[in-house]
């Protein structure tokens, strides 16, 4: 199993940035690195797309296997079958003061084209992680400034 793991400190409380994670429908608004469509809901399926620097976006079908509201959100894709390139993507929110959250944002790669998918991928996915991250952080802090 290889993993990549990312995390920023963010200006506002745990549930400001969980209700803007839980809002899929605004992502094409803010998030420069995926959009998410489906419900926000334990064993759903949804459908992601994800744009690398440089490529087309990558569009995968994986399925919600933990909501724990205010907390985490993890969900488990397969590229083409389950085995080849699988991915379980995580958010983990951390209070770390009434009005400070660290999120901790990553990936668990598994499956028989993991190294060779991930020797081309990894550094850019670490680049849209990292934006992701900023670009919530701005909104997160932007909102709970405005008492949003």
């Amino acid at each position: 199993m290889k993993s990549i793991r990312t995390e920023i400190t963010i200006q506002a409380p745990a549930s400001t940035v969980w209700a803007i994670l839980m809002n899929f429908e605004q992502y094409p608004n803010w998030n420069p690195f995926m959009t998410i469509k489906g419900e926000p809901r334990l064993g759903s399926r949804l459908e992601n797309a994800i744009t690398l620097a440089g490529q087309p976006p990558q569009v995968f079908k994986p399925v919600i296997i933990e909501l724990s509201p205010g907390h985490s959100f993890r969900w488990l894709g397969h590229l083409w079958v389950k085995g080849l390139f699988d991915g379980e993507h995580y958010f983990e929110l951390e209070p770390i003061g009434p009005q400070q959250t660290r999120l901790v944002h990553g990936e668990h790669f598994g499956g028989l084209l993991r190294g060779l998918i991930l020797r081309l991928i990894a550094e850019k996915t670490v680049q849209g992680f990292e934006n992701m991250n900023a670009a919530l952080k701005a909104l997160a802090e932007r909102q709970f400034a405005e008492g949003r």
